[in-house]
């Protein structure tokens, strides 16, 4: 297909044909029922003959830009016109981020969770603009487990849950040779809980429940110790999968699942949302632009803008939804929600003192830094013998 080459200065003509384009891309978005030349007319373009007006479809159709779905039909974008549009809403606005009723309850958050923090601002972003919501977060200093909960998966598999000051979640499955009673699996959380706080040794653990107990929280501390300390990646956030299926165009479960793939793809995330945050701006990636980060063929469309802590950027958040989605709309609210986590997150990461740390290859501190990290993590490890 022949690509609409850039024009530095376009005739009266050619800018009435794109002008007719980006009016056509607009009344779907708003409708997604093909247009016709006189649908188009009436909408904005009397100035225009519909003969003209279908005079600059044909030619729109023969480049790429539009298809016909039957010869009496209106016609429908392309991921194509998608761009062109996009590009010109993200040329000509800039975007300034403005008061939205729907951040109120995350401006005025005042909190050291910040985990938990970013995680409510994705779920209220997803409700906000019906597209699944992907975030990038740094690593915070100075996090520690709060608390250890221990579920049953078979007779000889068991969840982990390990809960952070900072609102983390980290899962990990331990086994054991012997089926735990929910009384057993209780006391041995009574056991975490005195390892973490010190406080109400346990002392109707049996013999062979403390044992398990001993041997399941050493485990999990040198597990969270050992992840803590070393990571080359940034944590993903990912929620809003089902506000996907309020989409006609995912009504489709081929399409659905060709974009799901990549929602799922967590490397391909990161690296969109790293892309997103080198450039320090926001970005938009539309059809077969995905591929480099996916192996299905997406039909769907990405909008990403990074978030900042005291002017610096330190991660990304990425909607995902369908190409026919309001562009010009979902860039505004992009733009403020950004402003509003980054000016949340730089004021509570100075009250409460938290220290970033951001991935990097290898390992993350130096062998000093690593020494003094395990020190200051030891007494985890070790039990009162009192």
């Amino acid at each position: 297909m022949k690509k609409l080459k850039p024009i530095i200065k376009k005739t009266g003509k050619q800018d009435r044909e794109h002008k007719v384009l980006i009016g056509l891309v607009e009344h779907y978005l708003k409708t997604g029922k093909p247009v016709g030349s006189n649908t188009l007319k009436d909408v904005g373009f009397a100035d225009l003959s519909s003969a003209t007006i279908r005079n600059y479809f044909a030619k729109l159709e023969a480049e790429g830009y539009l298809v016909q779905q039957h010869s009496s039909g209106g016609r429908i974008p392309t991921d194509m016109a998608y761009r062109i549009y996009a590009a010109e809403w993200l040329k000509n606005s800039t975007y300034v981020p403005h008061e939205l009723k729907e951040l109120k309850a995350l401006r005025y958050n005042d909190s050291k969770e910040i985990a938990a923090y970013l995680q409510q601002a994705a779920e209220k972003l997803t409700a906000m603009t019906k597209c699944a919501v992907f975030l990038s977060a740094p690593r915070f200093d100075q996090d520690y487990i709060v608390g250890i909960k221990l579920v049953a998966i078979d007779a000889y598999r068991y969840l982990c849950i390990l809960i952070t000051d900072f609102g983390m979640i980290h899962n990990e499955v331990m086994h054991t040779e012997s089926k735990l009673s929910a009384f057993a699996i209780k006391r041995i959380e009574s056991y975490f809980q005195w390892r973490l706080t010190g406080l109400n040794k346990p002392d109707h653990l049996e013999e062979a429940e403390e044992r398990i107990a001993q041997e399941f929280y050493k485990e999990l501390m040198l597990r969270y110790i050992v992840g803590y300390s070393h990571f080359t990646d940034n944590d993903l956030y990912r929620t809003g999968f089902s506000t996907l299926l309020e989409h006609p165009e995912f009504h489709d479960p081929c399409r659905l699942s060709n974009s799901l793939a990549l929602f799922e793809n967590a490397h391909g995330m990161r690296l969109l949302l790293k892309e997103c945050g080198k450039l320090n701006t926001l970005k938009c990636w539309i059809g077969e632009d995905l591929l480099p980060y996916s192996n299905e063929k997406p039909e769907c469309a990405v909008l990403a803008i990074p978030y900042q802590i005291n002017q610096h950027a330190v991660g990304a958040i990425g909607l995902l939804g369908p190409t026919r989605i309001p562009y010009h709309k979902l860039f505004e609210i992009l733009s403020s929600f950004s402003k509003t986590i980054s000016n949340t997150l730089t004021k509570n990461v100075y009250k409460f003192k938290i220290a970033i740390r951001q991935p990097e290859k290898g390992f993350i501190r130096s062998d000093e830094e690593q020494k003094l990290f395990l020190e200051q993590k030891k007494h985890l490890m070790l039990e009162d013998k009192r």
